[in-house]
């Protein structure tokens, strides 16, 4: 079965039927994005005047095609694929190794490719322009799409779409995790809380095990040095020969030599 005579071909308007014309008359790349220029034509009596321009991005075509896969009333009807998302990632990064390596070739060969990357660019900047246009294109020349006041709002609205107002719905649900994320904050603050107190227990018993030891260890070190005191001032024991000498004098004086007599004497200061 051809398009033509699919079920879904009837429903579009016939080509020569202008009530709404739909094209995209500029385009400008950015460093990170693409602005289209919509530009809309129409004698249609929903819509507040009969030309108008917008600019719109990428992801406002997304949110355009969103709304139509998320309408019931749509079931049963072929919606339009989104557009792809610009991506001039490739043609920038040749380019900017043609420019690195200008100083490596001649200045032909450096302008013959230069104009080479330049056109590849431009193909595929206008390719997605032209994509992001029959995206347009389908829905106003569709019976049944042309109607949907989202469509109106994209070929009217001149304010950023992705940063409406939130409808009464998306608030309540905003509500609801705001609930939901203060009262997992608040458990986790009171978790962190008891393991705080633990620690700060466990932190509290060392401190005062340290000092304990610290108090033992200083009482050690002057009983020590006391011990050290008391072994300076008490006398050196004597050699075994002297001591032999020394318990004769205290025993028999009388019986020692008068000669060990005097080297007692002499070592001990025995009078």
């Amino acid at each position: 079965m051809t398009e033509r005579n699919s079920p879904e071909a009837a429903n579009n308007v016939p080509l020569t039927d202008n009530s709404l014309i739909v094209d995209i008359s500029d385009a400008l790349s950015e460093k990170d994005k693409v602005k289209f220029t919509v530009h809309t034509r129409t004698t249609m009596k929903n819509f507040q005047k009969s030309e108008f321009l917008v600019v719109r991005q990428h992801e406002e075509f997304i949110w355009l095609h969103d709304r139509y896969e998320e309408e019931p009333k749509y079931a049963g009807y072929i919606i339009p694929p989104p557009p792809p998302r610009p991506n001039f990632d490739a043609s920038r990064e040749k380019l900017q190794r043609l420019g690195e390596g200008e100083g490596t070739m001649t200045k032909e060969e450096f302008t013959k490719m230069k104009q080479e990357l330049e056109a590849e660019y431009l193909a595929t900047f206008k390719k997605t322009v032209a994509m992001h246009e029959v995206f347009l294109t389908r829905l106003a020349s569709h019976s049944v799409f042309r109607e949907d006041r989202h469509l109106h709002v994209f070929l009217e609205y001149d304010q950023d779409l992705c940063a409406r107002p939130k409808g009464k719905l998306q608030q309540l649900g905003g509500l609801i995790k705001s609930v939901g994320t203060t009262t997992d904050q608040y458990y986790l603050n009171a978790t962190v809380h008891d393991v705080a107190d633990f620690f700060e227990q466990q932190m509290n018993s060392l401190t005062e095990y340290h000092g304990q030891l610290k108090e033992a260890t200083a009482r050690t070190d002057k009983m020590t040095e006391k011990h050290k005191d008391a072994e300076a001032t008490c006398p050196r024991t004597p050699p075994e020969s002297h001591s032999v000498l020394f318990l004769w004098q205290t025993l028999f004086p009388a019986l020692l030599p008068s000669e060990s007599r005097q080297l007692v004497h002499n070592r001990y200061s025995i009078r």
